[in-house]
Order: C-alpha cells, then sequence, then structure tokens
C-alpha cells in the first residue's frame, strides 16, 4: 500500500525516530525524578514531533524544484500534494510545537524554536553546502536539553549528553545524505558528504557512530553505571549499526534504531 503524499512529505521514517529518542528520554528521566506530572511529558512528545512534522515539509517544499529532475517520484514533483499545502503542513507543524511547549515555559519554548530554526536553515539553503552538518549539531545538541526543560529537570542532568550527541548527530547526517548522493551530485549539491565522497561519508558515518556508543559506553564503564539494562541496549545499538554498514539505505535506518536504543540506556546509566 502506498504511504499517502501528505504522510512522506513529512519524511515519516527520521520523524518518527526523533520523536520516539525524545519520547524514550521523556520517558525515563520521569520515572527517574518521579514528580514530572505525565501532562508534561506528552507536551514535550508533541512539541517534538511538530518540529519533525515542520521540518520534513519544509524540507521538501525548498527542495521542488530540484526534485522536479532528481527525485520526480516525490509528493510535490509528482504532482500529489502542492507546493501551497506543503506550506501549510510546515506551518500546520509549527503550531503543533508552540502547542506543545508554550505551555511548558520560555526556556523549552525558546529551546524548541532554536532547534526549530537550526534544521530550517538546512533545509533552506545549508544542506548544499560543505556546512551541511552544522545545523545537525547544532539542532541534536539542543534536543536533551529542550526535553529536560520541558519536564521541568535541571538542564544538568543532560548536559554530559551534548558532547557525545556531537560526532554521533554527524554520523546520522552523513547517512542520510547517502541514501540521495546520486541525486545530490546530479544537482550539483556541495554537502559535505559530496565533499568527503560516497566511501569516505560511509566510512566517517561507521566510525562516528561506532565510536560514540563505544565512548558512551567506557565513560558509563568508569563511572560505575553500566548495568546490565544499559550493556544490552549499547550492545544491541552497536550490533544494529555493524549489520546495516552492507548498503546507504540500512546504515540510516540502522543509526535510527541505535540512537533509539541508546538513549534509553544513557538515560538509564545517569538515573
Amino acid at each position: 500500500m502506498r504511504i499517502p503524499a501528505a504522510i512522506r512529505l513529512i519524511h515519516p521514517a527520521p520523524a518518527a525516530a526523533v520523536t520516539a529518542l525524545s519520547a524514550v528520554l521523556a520517558l525515563v528521566i520521569t520515572t527517574q525524578n518521579g514528580a514530572v506530572p505525565v501532562s508534561r511529558v506528552l507536551l514535550v512528545v508533541l512539541s517534538v514531533a511538530g518540529s519533525q512534522v515542520a521540518t520534513g515539509a519544509l524540507n521538501d517544499w525548498a527542495d521542488r524544484h530540484r526534485d522536479h529532475n532528481a527525485r520526480p517520484e516525490k509528493p510535490i514533483p509528482a504532482g500529489e500534494i502542492s507546493a501551497e499545502a506543503a506550506l501549510w503542513v510546515t506551518a500546520l507543524g509549527v503550531g503543533l510545537q508552540l502547542a506543545g511547549s508554550l505551555p511548558l515555559g520560555l526556556l523549552p519554548t525558546i529551546l524548541g524554536l532554536a532547534a526549530l530554526a537550526s534544521a530550517a536553515a538546512y533545509d533552506l539553503g545549508l544542506s548544499r553546502t560543505p556546512a551541511s552538518v552544522i545545523p545537525y549539531l547544532v539542532s541534536f545538541g539542543l534536543l536533551p536539553l529542550w526535553i529536560a526543560a520541558g519536564l521541568g529537570v535541571p538542564l544538568d542532568r543532560v548536559l554530559l549528553a551534548v558532547p557525545l550527541i556531537a560526532p554521533f548527530a554527524a554520523a546520522a547526517h552523513l547517512a542520510n545524505t547517502l541514501r540521495d548522493w546520486d541525486a545530490d551530485a546530479a544537482v550539483g549539491s556541495r554537502s559535505l558528504s559530496q565533499v568527503l565522497g560516497r566511501q569516505g561519508s560511509r566510512r566517517a558515518a561507521l566510525v562516528l557512530a561506532v565510536g560514540t556508543g563505544l565512548a558512551a559506553g567506557t565513560l558509563a564503564f568508569w563511572a560505575g553505571r553500566l548495568g546490565i539494562s544499559t550493556a544490552v541496549l549499547g550492545v544491541i545499538g552497536l550490533l544494529a549499526v555493524a549489520q546495516a554498514a552492507r548498503s546507504a539505505g540500512a546504515l540510516w535506518y540502522g543509526i535510527l534504531t541505535a540512537a533509539v536504543l541508546w538513549a534509553g540506556a544513557w538515560a538509564l546509566s545517569t538515573g
């Protein structure tokens, strides 16, 4: 069964992965702190989901002219949805994000909008430059802070996650752009993946992703926080990345899977 155009417009796989990752972090942190109302957890997840809807729809709108030749099967060039409708979906996503974050307070609203602005900069131009990785570093670096602020938890609870996220965010970016490497090359894109080359990008994504998992596990071990649950989630994440090395598409989904698993492992180890 073909996925409806409006769903494909928002890039459902990465949107679902980032939302699931956020939900895992929020639920584990809530369980460990005990005093966070369920309503705050739901609002945090809603705000992140809204940002993903907006980011995905804006990306397809911004790339609509390039996709006409390079990716004619995508919803806008295929004529399944109009460019104007894509902007309305983007606006809906922003509205959902604000509906979720505004009741949580000023800080989570600002952090969420900063993450969204970074993603929008990627969609509107940075994705086609050697600086294409920067929005990934910024948006994913802000994500744990955004979640903690939304839950009303001190930011130092998640501060150590930020430097670990940077190499993994870079791996996710490279794996994502590898899936469209040929199409991007055909339209003259100069993203980081194009600069590094297909094989260089794949190797870098693997090294960065696996290195992040090993570094996080080593730090948890040295801190005496590597419990059985944490170790199991960590190893499964490493296997998800390793077995996905066979192709660009598989690598992308392997990294998405590891992201959710390692988010849970990290949250458990820092509780």
